[in-house]
């Protein structure tokens, strides 16, 4: 096997566009919205003679916690085979291990998009991997399947989210628009400060979030939803188009009219959108693990659910600690965790 940088835009999507198991954050374009952030990345492509079996994008994390690669929901294998995965990875890391010692990095850390089984996680472990103390990407989510009538999907979400769409339909003070403004993406930030207030956790900032609008624009891949009521911004989402399915990647909220049910309606819409664009599956991106009321993400899951679908896990992000530098991430990570509540 060998690995090579792959520069060729087209040579990555079509890689992708085979493979089932896949979310936006390995498109080429959240690449270049991790370059517009100033993070240094790697496309690497790992090729058994002439064939592509295996794609990763890789970023190096600067941060106060340490300094680390990552590869968010990667890599992408096309191998289903447990054999040839192992394989695979393990020519991966090999080459990871060589880009971190260059960088100075003293960790590697994957957030795979594998299902959580024991072979999967047994291959990890093989390598030396641990299971991280901490997670920014989902490792549970919760996916639709868009390819039935628009009536049976209203049919197969729970009553009470299925009312509260019918209401929102009738209520002609309660308008849904969609956006690609830069302008429009102020409009959520300033929703979006309230949800964090309301909910305390670590925000993204308004620099990172016009980066992504403007990382995925060119392509027509993301939107800017705004659920308006008599002119005031209630609700809003962007969501992310991209190879067939529609990611529900961020979201915010007022509390001002709780009885208008402007998040309901919102994404009532923005699914509506994603089966007029020939999307398969709509992803409500990360949901709580535990079913607890005292989860910091037990509202925002129940409402995720309450859309009809199914969950699926995959493999607990993973580190390989490379220096005794980790265990101070270690450390801090746990901390954080404790934190807030997780």
């Amino acid at each position: 096997m060998e690995i090579e940088e792959i520069q060729n835009k087209k040579i990555w999507e079509n890689f992708l566009l085979e493979c089932e198991e896949k979310t936006f954050l390995e498109s080429w374009n959240w690449g270049e919205f991790q370059k517009m952030m100033g993070d240094k990345i790697w496309r690497l492509g790992v090729f058994d003679r002439d064939n592509l079996e295996v794609l990763a994008q890789v970023s190096k994390v600067e941060a106060r916690r340490g300094r680390f690669l990552f590869l968010p929901h990667g890599p992408v294998i096309k191998a289903q085979n447990e054999k040839r995965k192992a394989q695979s990875l393990e020519e991966l890391v090999k080459k990871l291990k060589k880009i971190a010692k260059q960088e100075n990095c003293s960790f590697i850390r994957i957030a795979p998009i594998w299902q959580r089984n024991e072979e999967n996680k047994k291959i990890f472990k093989d390598l030396g991997f641990r299971t991280a103390p901490f997670h920014t990407h989902p490792e549970i989510t919760w996916e639709l399947n868009l390819q039935k009538p628009e009536e049976e999907l209203l049919m197969e979400m729970r009553k009470t989210t299925r009312y509260l769409i019918r209401q929102g339909l009738k209520n002609e003070e309660l308008k849904i628009e969609k956006s690609q403004e830069p302008k429009d993406i102020e409009v959520f930030n300033d929703l979006y400060q309230k949800t964090v207030n309301r909910h305390h956790f670590a925000p993204f900032s308004l620099n990172y979030l016009k980066n992504e609008l403007s990382a995925f624009s060119d392509d027509k891949q993301i939107l800017i939803f705004l659920a308006k009521y008599r002119e005031e911004c209630l609700a809003s989402a962007i969501i992310i188009f991209w190879q067939g399915i529609a990611f529900y990647h961020q979201g915010a909220s007022s509390q001002k009219y709780p009885q208008i049910p402007a998040s309901y309606l919102l994404q009532w819409e923005a699914i509506k959108e994603a089966k007029n664009r020939g999307c398969k599956l709509y992803n409500f991106w990360g949901i709580a693990e535990i079913e607890s009321k005292k989860h910091p993400f037990w509202g925002l899951s129940l409402f995720k659910k309450g859309f009809g679908g199914y969950e699926k896990t995959y493999v607990k992000t993973q580190d390989l600690p490379l220096s005794f530098k980790y265990w101070l991430t270690f450390i801090f990570e746990n901390l954080r965790k404790k934190k807030r509540g997780f």
